[in-house]
């Protein structure tokens, strides 16, 4: 086990325009993957996983290296240099790494760990957080389950194919999974492969997607023939999955407030062969007046602080800021009072977040149901999943029916029946 030049130089870079340029670590990882043609799966791996376990990290290990923001590129250096000490890896002898003091390296992470905030690497703010909304207990289980490293789902698309034909091609590449009980659609690799290489993915046999990200277009109790509007549609993961729970069949209308996430979904809908679809940009308050009261199912996975997702999005502690979540607490009250009138009487609503803070989830529901639009609303049942229990995302969902107009009697009938009452 040693490290090589070529493969750690791009790592630096990586994380150098991570920490310095405000780049996403998705899109950097992405792009450095592409760099050398000639590198086969496991020094990709090794770059991909680097750059993700130094940013999960950054904090923990810019103390132990005493160094501070803004990094410069010998500071990334010292940071990169305590991964490969606690990693086990022997230091080679380069000039970046001289001096490397690998028994002080350890001594502190063992003396920095007795710190939780530390420890799992997350800023004062979020740790003080945590302990308000979910307990001690709660989230020091919860937020050590958000430093592992997220395992790879695939979503079986079954407008193409089935599960079981899914795993047995998978297995002739050489891509083993595993099935997971109650979810119908979702395959788990037992090895991290670059599945959007293989031929299936690009003829839209699957999708990736977290397996408790699966649960919410299931939740939603969606049949085919029925409209159904995807509020917050983005790129459209839960889109394509409730198109395929329609069988193509009844209307399917996503909606978001940026072209760009639906040019995106659009693509993925034709790989798919999802062909229910219409789209349609939110710029104009009449976009969502003109559906009042036309659906039978709406979808709000609203925006959210992605506290239950950290473990893929690693960079987000790094990002996110408390005025943030107060900001987009604001925004899921405001999306729920205004989407909520798209449900048609005896329709269904979902309220959906990748978070794990109850103020972001079932206060936010309590709250709407005492609002005006909110009275007209029965709460069925909700479901509040956590990574440390779930071994996956973190999610939350609520599941909402509004209630049947009763029927008003015509004018003339209640006119008659009144004065009928007057005679006797």
């Amino acid at each position: 086990m040693r490290l090589h030049r070529n493969l750690v130089y791009t790592t630096i870079d990586s994380l150098n325009a991570i920490f310095n340029e405000g780049e996403y670590a998705d899109k950097v990882v992405a792009r450095a993957l592409k760099k050398d043609k000639r590198w086969g799966s496991s020094d990709r791996k090794f770059v991909a996983e680097t750059i993700y376990e130094v940013v999960r990290w950054k904090r923990l290990y810019a103390e132990i290296a005493e160094v501070k923001e803004p990094f410069d590129r010998d500071n990334i250096w010292r940071m990169f240099s305590v991964w490969a000490v606690l990693r086990g890896y022997p230091i080679p002898d380069w000039r970046q790494l001289e001096g490397t003091p690998e028994r002080k390296i350890k001594g502190r992470f063992d003396e920095l760990s007795k710190v939780r905030a530390l420890k799992e690497s997350i800023p004062d703010w979020m740790d003080e957080m945590g302990v308000k909304e979910l307990g001690e207990k709660v989230w020091a289980t919860e937020i050590a389950a958000q430093n592992q490293p997220a395992k790879v789902v695939l979503r079986v698309n079954t407008l193409k194919t089935t599960k079981e034909n899914l795993r047995a091609i998978l297995m002739d590449l050489n891509i083993e999974t595993d099935t997971l009980k109650g979810q119908p659609d979702a395959l788990v690799l037992k090895e991290r492969a670059n599945v959007f290489m293989t031929d299936v993915f690009k003829q839209g046999f699957f999708e990736v997607q977290d397996a408790n990200s699966q649960l919410v277009a299931a939740f939603l109790d969606v049949k085919p023939g029925m409209r159904i509007v995807d509020t917050c549609a983005g790129a459209g993961g839960k889109t394509l999955h409730i198109a395929a729970l329609m069988e193509n069949k009844g209307q399917l209308i996503a909606m978001d407030l940026y072209e760009s996430k639906l040019k995106q979904l659009k693509i993925r809908a034709k790989r798919d062969g999802a062909f229910n679809i219409e789209y349609r940009i939110i710029d104009t308050t009449k976009v969502i007046k003109k559906l009042h009261q036309k659906a039978d199912r709406v979808l709000i996975d609203a925006p959210c602080s992605g506290l239950g997702v950290l473990k893929r999005n690693p960079d987000a502690k790094w990002k996110l800021r408390p005025e943030f979540i107060d900001n987009i607490r604001k925004i899921q009250s405001e999306v729920l009072e205004s989407y909520s009138k798209i449900v048609k009487p005896g329709g269904k609503l979902v309220y959906a977040t990748c978070s794990v803070l109850p103020s972001e989830n079932q206060e936010q529901v309590e709250r709407f149901l005492t609002t005006d639009i909110g009275k007209e609303f029965t709460f069925i049942k909700d479901q509040k999943i956590l990574a440390s229990e779930s071994g996956f995302d973190g999610f939350y969902m609520a599941l909402l029916e509004r209630k049947e107009e009763v029927a008003k009697p015509p004018k003339e009938a209640k006119v008659k029946e009144i004065k009928e009452a007057k005679a006797e």
